[in-house]
């Protein structure tokens, strides 16, 4: 039989209108609205059903498992399948195995924190704490910080902004906004939503960056949040809790971050961010920066392979 070369088919022409959809920044709006949206109408659900009349803990817990399920099932659904490179940065695989990595790495790192900030003079423990912050630390701080504000930060806004202009501009911005999105926490000053912007946003934009998943950066909050909140009670993103032991900070509060907790700590600042910076050099070693969206237009114009649009 004679062989026949077949001629490679050019990928169908999009729509205008799916040109629109698939524009990252587009994008980037319409998965933060369907988000906002699947979750809202299930937390109205559980208003609907008397959820709050339930105790207190069980309501939170209730309400912060609503967040985590309406923000993984949206993605799954639907946000993965938009922009002009759909990717699916939650995979149910062997991947998911960096979540315990994360958690880890986290715990150590800010046992670390803690320690360096007692060596200081900003930390003690006073004695046994009552531990009856359990439920907001393991579901509002834990789950829901880490899986919806994880699929919002990374898995939308810094996903989509990078592919718009790129992972330095991303990792900016994505920080910037982050941050500043705990400006309204308890005890919240400029200083604390830009320590956070910092040492948080390079941390887990990082994590993002070096594994193309978020998986490792949601070990690292869940880690962070929990680890800092029930083992060595100090206050979460401002939010006072009562953890394993009572503790008490002292001193200046740029070493122990006064109200607002160690996150606002220039202990937290240095160390945390030192960990990040080490993670998006180890993604930049391995070839996981993305140029912006016109250069990457204007090399595929020339012909060039894609993996010539990465640094």
């Amino acid at each position: 039989m004679d062989n026949i070369e077949t001629v490679p088919t050019a990928p169908p022409r999009k729509s205008w209108w799916r040109k629109i959809v698939d524009f990252p920044l587009v994008a980037m709006v319409i998965a933060l609205a369907a988000i906002i949206i699947v979750v809202g109408l299930m937390s109205f659900g559980a208003i609907q059903i008397g959820v709050e009349a339930f105790p207190e803990d069980a309501a939170e817990a209730i309400f912060a498992l609503i967040a985590t399920l309406g923000a993984i099932i949206t993605y799954k659904l639907f946000v993965r399948r938009l922009g002009e490179e759909p990717r699916d940065d939650l995979p149910f695989d062997r991947r998911s195995k960096d979540f315990w990595r994360g958690l880890v790495f986290a715990g150590l790192l800010m046992t670390a924190i803690v320690g360096v900030t007692a060596a200081l003079g900003g930390y003690s423990i006073a004695g046994w704490g009552g531990s009856t912050s359990w439920a907001f630390l393991l579901f509002a701080a834990g789950f829901q910080a880490a899986f919806f504000e994880e699929i919002i930060a990374r898995g939308i806004i810094f996903h989509y902004l990078e592919q718009f202009g790129g992972s330095w501009f991303a990792l900016v911005i994505s920080s910037l906004i982050f941050g500043f999105l705990h400006a309204g926490n308890d005890n919240a000053t400029t200083l604390s939503s830009f320590a956070i912007a910092v040492e948080a946003g390079t941390l887990l934009g990082g994590a993002y960056m070096l594994t193309r998943n978020l998986w490792l950066a949601i070990g690292l909050h869940f880690g962070w949040n929990v680890v800092q909140g029930y083992l060595w009670d100090v206050p979460v993103s401002g939010n006072a809790v009562d953890g394993l032991v009572d503790a008490q900070v002292s001193g200046p509060e740029i070493i122990s971050g006064g109200a607002f907790g160690l996150e606002a700590s220039a202990v937290a600042m240095v160390m945390a961010t030192a960990a990040g910076l080490w993670l998006v050099y180890k993604a930049a070693q391995h070839g996981n920066i993305v140029k912006p969206w016109w250069t990457r237009r204007a090399a595929a114009r020339a012909d060039v392979p894609v993996d010539q649009t990465k640094l």
